[in-house]
């Protein structure tokens, strides 16, 4: 206002002061106008002390095949701008005013502190005579690699990305080990981001080689047989293609130890369909490279080969894009395939690739009434896990389809990871449920025993709680799978504070699993459920595609009837019924608070995907097309994604549920953007008396390789917004 009086003040001439004048009252009513929108915000919040900070609203305007849209808060996606980063310290502030209310906070850190200093192991991996793991002692931000000669000696620290940054926001995403277990490519991220830079190692001096490997995302690391280099995919050097390709023309380079990156050579590359994405991978025996071929996050990909130490084209394999193929082994010119082709459940084919037509398949283990969740080969035998209406099974079979046995798990629960070569006679995998911290297995398969490697110790009594699977009709009637988990003998009078969790996307399994920060819910008597939506792969590749694109409803239909469930069966009451998701999981809680604000009495939406007209815009959204659609490119994709997608569907006038939405400054996956205009609008347009808050962090990205302080205090600040929010003491 000050610059705009002195302009008045310096033009003298009449003309020139009426045209001032103008300006001056135009831009007092459009101050005002500003101000009115804070206090017509949420006048019954303000009464309260809730005043949100003023958000900037302009006008702009999208034509989606003949439909304007409106887009106010276009702004915000500039996450660099003075402007954007003063909103964000104004949302953080309030959030944390508002947090710091709750009289329990105090005693949740110092609970889930406790809980979570425990060590924590992750599974062994074999190469050579040496075994690899990586362990937490408890309260580190970062887990810490080691190396150990055989199972019964010393283990020795191989690396510890601890020592890497001051504050643990640099974290190791992935290790690959050479075939004779000498060297170590490892790759960092810095901040949560998903860029990757890979290093080498070697094994026994723990020094590491000069060169540094950049423009890494998703990559893949394949070894050859005599650890002389790896085959690894990259996109291009940034400025070497258009802004908007950076995140394509994937390509697959061979990286000699010892060389500097720019003498890497050129492996593979398909400039002419530029959004394929390359992994490659080495067979076991070192003569074949595998390229695993996807578009995006479509589940369909394509198999391409050619024998190592050959500098001759790929092999096209199974080039029709028709399913989804996973390599399980090869035992020389056989190759095993786990593959979904008209076998929506899962089935093991083996292929001769010297007789590679279809009509000379042979198929190895039928499809059965559960789900193929992965295959591996070990011990010469095909290692089957299966979900059982989302837990999982063990099985192990022959190279001919026999089945042999299965191996027996502690209870009902999930296996994450298993280790093992095909000549091993051993195999690690780990195991957990709500209730079972993650517990390392060693089976032998000679003795065909099953016995605990690395047992967990914790404060924590899971005898004194119990989980229950129950199926309950979504809109449609389909039965959906839910798991309960709660202290033995709750009263079922609707009171019981009840955190619900749903993700329903991409063919991404929710089975049981164990988490940490969940425990401080269960033992102030809440109730813990997880509702296995359609379009998630619990069921295959039909419970997947009953959930995608046009589908999309009734994932949010299934999560909306397991509430309802919730509620019927006195679990719980709309007021004590949260509700929680996670980037596509974010979308879900986002469309269902939307649909349904008076079923859930809190909202805790981490890193959603929210504007579902312009996702594809961001980094490496446009790889998510295959599940969502482009509304800018198909009118048919258009009409469904803006009749659900949150930014465009919160109505003015309605009461929204108390809603926590948290995101990261440096997530470069589904970028803050979506979380901040989702905050502004909810804000704005909200009538009632609930806060609507906004946390984003600094440092950190999606989830991935976040420091273990940063995760108490994330934590820390959800279940205080929950307990205060439900009345609940701590």
């Amino acid at each position: 206002m000050k610059t705009i009086f002195n302009c008045c003040r310096f033009n003298w001439k009449p003309a020139l002061s009426i045209v001032c004048l103008v300006i001056l009252i135009g831009l007092i009513c459009a101050c005002q106008r500003g101000v009115e929108t804070v206090k017509r915000n949420s006048p019954q919040v303000a009464e309260k002390g809730f005043i949100y900070p003023e958000t900037k609203r302009q006008e702009v305007v999208d034509d989606y095949h003949g439909n304007k849209v409106k887009d106010p808060y276009r702004w915000l996606e500039k996450a660099k701008d003075k402007e954007t980063i003063a909103w964000v310290k104004k949302q953080n502030k309030l959030t944390q005013d508002w947090l710091a209310g709750y009289k329990g906070r105090d005693e949740i850190k110092n609970r889930l502190t406790k809980l979570w200093n425990f060590p924590k192991y992750s599974v062994p991996a074999k190469q050579g005579n040496r075994y690899f793991f990586s362990k937490n002692d408890g309260l580190q931000n970062q887990a810490v690699v080691y190396v150990q000669e055989g199972l019964k000696s010393e283990p020795q620290v191989l690396l510890d990305p601890n020592k890497l940054s001051a504050d643990g926001t640099i974290a190791l995403t992935n290790t690959t080990f050479s075939k004779d277990g000498k060297f170590m490519a490892y790759a960092l991220s810095r901040s949560g981001s998903d860029q990757q830079e890979i290093k080498i190692r070697r094994v026994k001096k723990k020094t590491d080689f000069a060169e540094i490997l950049n423009w890494c995302k998703f990559s893949a690391i394949a070894w050859s047989l005599d650890g002389s280099g790896f085959y690894y995919n990259r996109y291009p050097k940034p400025g070497s293609v258009e802004k908007k390709d950076e995140h394509n023309f994937n390509r697959v380079y061979w990286h000699q130890l010892g060389t500097p990156q720019a003498e890497d050579k050129l492996v593979y590359e398909d400039p002419a369909n530029k959004e394929l994405g390359f992994h490659p991978t080495m067979s076991e025996d070192g003569k074949y490279l595998l390229l695993h071929v996807y578009y995006g996050s479509a589940r369909k990909n394509r198999i391409y080969y050619r024998q190592e130490g050959k500098d001759t084209p790929f092999v096209k394999l199974l080039d029709r894009q028709d399913a989804g193929y996973h390599f399980v082994g090869n035992v020389g010119s056989v190759f095993y395939f786990q593959t979904d082709l008209e076998a929506p459940r899962g089935k093991i084919v083996a292929i001769d690739i010297n007789l590679p037509g279809r009509d000379k398949w042979r198929q190895v283990v039928d499809q059965t009434e559960d789900v193929i969740s992965f295959a591996t080969m070990v011990n010469r035998q095909l290692v089957v896990a299966y979900m059982h209406h989302a837990n999982h099974r063990l099985m192990i079979y022959n190279l001919q389809g026999k089945h042999l046995q299965e191996v027996k798990l502690p209870s009902i629960g999930s296996i994450w990871a298993l280790t093992g070569k095909q000549n091993d006679q051993e195999m690690f995998f780990n195991f957990s449920s709500f209730l079972f911290p993650n517990t390392i297995y060693r089976y032998d398969f000679v003795a065909r025993k099953l016995e605990i490697y690395k047992q967990p110790q914790m404060d924590f009594q899971a005898a004194d709680y119990e989980t229950t699977q129950v199926f309950y009709p979504s809109k449609d009637g389909t039965k959906v799978p839910m798991f309960i988990t709660h202290k033995k003998g709750i009263k079922m009078d609707g009171n019981n504070p009840t955190l619900l969790y749903g993700y329903g996307g991409f063919k991404v399994d929710i089975t049981p699993y164990f988490s940490i920060h969940r425990l401080i819910w269960l033992e102030r008597g809440g109730v813990f459920a997880v509702a296995n939506l359609r379009g998630g792969g619990e069921y295959g590749e039909k419970w997947h595609q009953a959930g995608m694109l046009g589908n999309k409803q009734n994932v949010f239909d299934d999560f909306i009837y397991a509430g309802q469930y919730l509620i019927e069966k006195k679990y719980t009451r709309p007021a004590r019924l949260a509700i929680n998701g996670g980037s596509n999981g974010g979308l879900l809680v986002s469309v269902c608070m939307l649909q349904q604000p008076k079923l859930f009495g809190a909202v805790v939406n981490q890193v959603p995907v929210t504007d579902m007209l312009r996702y594809h815009k961001f980094t490496v959204g446009h790889y998510w097309t295959p599940e969502y659609g482009n509304a800018e490119k198909n009118p048919e994709h258009f009409k469904f994604l803006y009749a659900y997608s949150p930014l465009h569907n919160v109505k003015k006038g309605v009461s929204y549920p108390p809603t926590l939405i948290t995101t990261a400054d440096t997530d470069d996956r589904v970028v803050p953007a979506h979380s901040k205009k989702f905050a502004a609008a909810l804000q704005y347009d909200d009538r009632g008396t609930n806060p609507i808050l906004l946390r984003v962090e600094m440092k950190a990205g999606h989830g991935r390789g976040k420091p273990t302080a940063k995760i108490i205090e994330e934590k820390v600040d959800i279940y205080s917004f929950l307990f205060k929010v439900m009345g609940v003491e701590y």
